[in-house]
């Protein structure tokens, strides 16, 4: 009997199991579903980019056409409404319809993590997806049209950024290269903008190497960037956020990057969660089940000291190559020949704009030029394992 494989999600993780499975595996061995929203798969880490408009959201988006093989792999645009793993074994679709499994994997992806600011949600925009990327764009453009009409209002050009982790960094780095076109193009005094980048820890970029932490900051600060480190916000409104020591700043934008937590669906499996992620084994696999795997931003994997490691592309991807190993075997062999999973750290890299970025691969620091061509390889080497040569010919010099 072919075994049924599916997968839930055409994220980094989830699209990584498919496509390696597509290629291990052989015409009819398995019968493979992918599921995903989107007939589209987008390269999260560079969203900041079309978000701030420096670059056509177009060009961070890979139809799903080109890199499914139909024969292969049955592709379903439908969103998961419910996961059933406890009794019919049956994943529902927004559609109606009703999948049932011999091997689930679910890579759902993230949603925001608010920490219960009150007006976040309401208020803020985020940069989760390419609609909402293009929604900050536009806003953005709108209120330097705003403020041209009304120069009494300064809020207009003030840009907060709520978090100084990766996302917020590169964010007001690529908002700073894109504020002198707008302000031409608005005809507006560049004095007049404002970027405030928000953070409740102690710095920006937790976690990573302090020394390059400094770099990026001042760098960031040459481009007009006013940071408030250690600050938390406390609300946010219509007119602006105002800060736990009580300072009320007002603002046309407050974009929020502060933090993520696993799909909502996760926390309905019926096993313990930690902000909609759960714990799994060191096979991948949601505890007390030998044939459900979780991975991404739905997964916590601990390291060598018990930390669990943050939730990034580089982990969701290596979780699907190991992943689509282990079934292949299964299919093949007709029982899982599981091995443990390891996360090997390639290095870190994050931009800062134009010409600029930061990074450390092993004991090595980068920064300048040199860090943004390592961050160029990185993205050219993701883009080769999912589509080859071709998609690197593309859209590698389009994330440059």
């Amino acid at each position: 009997m072919t075994p049924k494989i599916l997968i839930l999600g055409a994220g980094y993780g989830g699209l990584t199991t498919a496509l390696r499975l597509q290629k291990e595996l052989h015409y009819n061995e398995a019968d493979i579903t992918l599921v995903n929203k989107h007939d589209y798969h987008y390269i999260t880490t560079h969203l900041h980019q079309p978000a701030a408009g420096t670059v056509d959201p177009r060009r961070i988006k890979i139809d799903l056409d080109e890199l499914i093989d139909k024969d292969r792999i049955n592709f379903i645009k439908a969103e998961v409404v419910a996961i059933d793993i406890q009794n019919e074994r049956k994943v529902t679709l927004d559609n109606g319809q009703g999948l049932t499994y011999d091997i689930l994997v679910i890579a759902l992806g993230s949603e925001v993590e608010t920490f219960g600011i009150e007006g976040l949600k309401e208020h803020a925009f985020t940069i989760r997806s390419i609609n909402s990327v293009q929604l900050i764009r536009e806003h953005i453009e709108y209120m330097f049209a705003k403020y041209k009409n009304e120069p009494g209002h300064p809020e207009y050009l003030t840009f907060i950024v709520g978090g100084a982790g990766f996302t917020g960094i590169e964010f007001v780095g690529e908002l700073a290269d894109r504020i002198p076109e707008l302000c031409e193009q608005f005809e507006v005094n560049p004095k007049k903008v404002r970027i405030i980048n928000i953070e409740a820890a102690p710095s920006a970029l937790p976690g990573f190497d302090p020394q390059l932490v400094d770099y990026a900051i001042e760098v960031l600060k040459n481009k007009g960037v006013e940071f408030k480190i250690n600050t938390p916000i406390k609300a946010c409104t219509e007119e602006g956020v105002t800060l736990a020591d009580g300072e009320e700043i007002k603002a046309g934008t407050v974009v929020w990057t502060g933090g993520v937590r696993g799909n909502k669906l996760i926390e309905m499996l019926g096993i313990e969660t930690m902000r909609a992620r759960i714990k799994v084994d060191e096979f991948l696999r949601a505890p007390g089940y030998q044939d459900v795997f979780i991975i991404g931003d739905n997964s916590i994997v601990f390291n060598e000291e018990g930390r669990p490691y943050p939730p990034t592309a580089q982990i969701a991807v290596q979780q699907g190559e190991h992943l689509a190993k282990q079934i292949t075997s299964y299919v093949r062999n007709g029982k899982m020949d599981l091995k443990p999973f390891k996360f090997n750290l390639r290095g870190t890299v994050a931009s800062l704009g134009k010409g600029e970025a930061i990074g450390k691969v092993g004991n090595r620091k980068m920064t300048g030029y040199t860090a943004l061509i390592m961050k160029q390889l990185i993205d050219n080497r993701y883009l080769y394992s999912i589509g080859g040569l071709p998609l690197v010919i593309k859209k590698g010099k389009l994330l440059g």
